[in-house]
């Protein structure tokens, strides 16, 4: 050792230590929180017993016996609770994963909007802020379900698009794709090609910095998509069998079909969320100094660049955090879709409820979807704000 260095720092164990206290106080904290759970759950567990209620997760394995009207995967009133509340989970992701994407999209138009020179559409954007935000989103789906449920046509005689496409109470009808082991690979692709549009991209980032020049990114990164997933299509044999819709007397039939439940649900929580995005995305906007918005105009960028290539980027930052909590909104509101009859996972929680008295534990399954996916978009939206923060040299 040398003997100029001065002697490395003792650690003292002693309650004069300021990091000791903070460890002791932390441990403290966590036995406390550790000892009201299990005083809680003891409690309730002791109750149940006391009043001869049955409790544990067992009733899962049973057969559910009861059916399901809209499904993303198969399932039978014989199959067991678990795969019951898996067709929720899935109903509820559908709902969404749809609706974020398209909150985000309305939304942002309607964020730009309030800068428009046209003060009609900037009026018409104020207008839409002010009259969604304000009204109850419950109040908001059961106006839509009314609607689609009863100013649309019967069934028997639903609106057609060339005869293609219905409309009518029953919900839409349309031709769908018979699933086959090409559509897989079609799949299979297009996740190739958005490997390939994302290193196109980083490509195309890279040119601009070196050179100024922006080149066109979103119509050959659509293309990369779309061409992948025509090479897998083609690889899985070409499948091109379809399953189209038919009027009849009482119902349409056949095709694809998205229910009025579904639509009431998507349409009120996007409609109702995007609201509140567009004020997000306008006070990002508006975050942006005066002076960025000047030297764009004197580059001489045109006003659509000028919002793309630098506005925006800049107002992601103050975007993307409150951002994450309308997302969440959304993700948590689904949660009223019980109330117009969409089978979600508190739907089939609510009828496991009534059919086995297993209360506690179809609660505590409900809080542990919607945790895990609030955990997940607040995980990717962090992630997705690291990345896009603006880091200085």
């Amino acid at each position: 050792m040398n003997p100029r260095q001065p002697p490395p720092p003792r650690r003292e164990w002693s309650l004069r230590s300021r990091a000791v206290r903070g460890v002791l106080y932390q441990v403290i904290a966590l036995g406390v929180i550790g000892f009201v759970i299990w005083f809680l759950a003891h409690n309730t567990m002791e109750n149940m017993r006391v009043r001869g209620i049955q409790s544990g997760f067992d009733f899962l394995t049973g057969p559910a016996g009861f059916d399901i009207g809209e499904r993303l995967i198969p399932y039978e009133s014989i199959d067991p609770y678990w795969k019951a509340f898996l067709v929720g989970v899935a109903n509820t992701l559908r709902v969404a994963i749809i609706g974020i994407v398209l909150t985000t999209l309305l939304g942002t138009a309607l964020g730009i909007g309030r800068f428009s020179h046209n003060a009609i559409v900037r009026g018409l954007c104020y207008g839409y802020v002010e009259l969604f935000r304000n009204v109850p989103i419950l109040l908001q789906l059961l106006m839509w379900y009314l609607l689609l449920t009863e100013a649309l046509p019967d069934p028997g005689s639903p609106l057609t698009l060339g005869g293609l496409v219905f409309l009518s109470k029953g919900g839409i009808s349309f031709p769908a794709p018979e699933w086959a082991a090409g559509h897989a690979w079609a799949v299979l692709g297009a996740l190739a090609g958005v490997c390939a549009a994302w290193f196109y991209g980083r490509r195309a980032k890279v040119r601009f910095d070196a050179t100024g020049d922006a080149p066109h990114k979103l119509l050959p990164q659509l293309g990369l998509v779309l061409g992948f997933a025509v090479v897998g299509w083609a690889v899985g044999g070409a499948p091109n069998e379809w399953r189209m819709p038919t009027s009849g007397e009482v119902a349409v039939t056949g095709g694809g079909e998205v229910t009025p439940e579904f639509m009431a649900v998507l349409l009120g929580l996007t409609l109702y969320t995007a609201a509140f995005v567009a004020e997000v995305v306008r006070a990002g906007i508006q975050s942006v100094p005066l002076g960025q918005v000047e030297a764009a105009r004197a580059l001489g960028l045109p006003r659509g660049n000028q919002m793309k290539l630098v506005i925006l980027p800049q107002a992601l930052r103050v975007i993307i955090p409150p951002m994450t909590n309308q997302y969440l909104n959304l993700t948590k509101n689904s949660s009223l879709a019980v109330a117009i009859g969409y089978p979600d996972v508190v739907s089939i929680a609510n009828t496991a409820i009534n059919q086995t008295g297993r209360a506690v534990e179809c609660i505590t399954i409900i809080m542990a979807v919607y945790l895990t996916t609030s955990l997940a978009t607040s995980g990717f939206m962090n992630w997705y704000n690291k990345r896009s923060a603006i880091k200085e040299r």
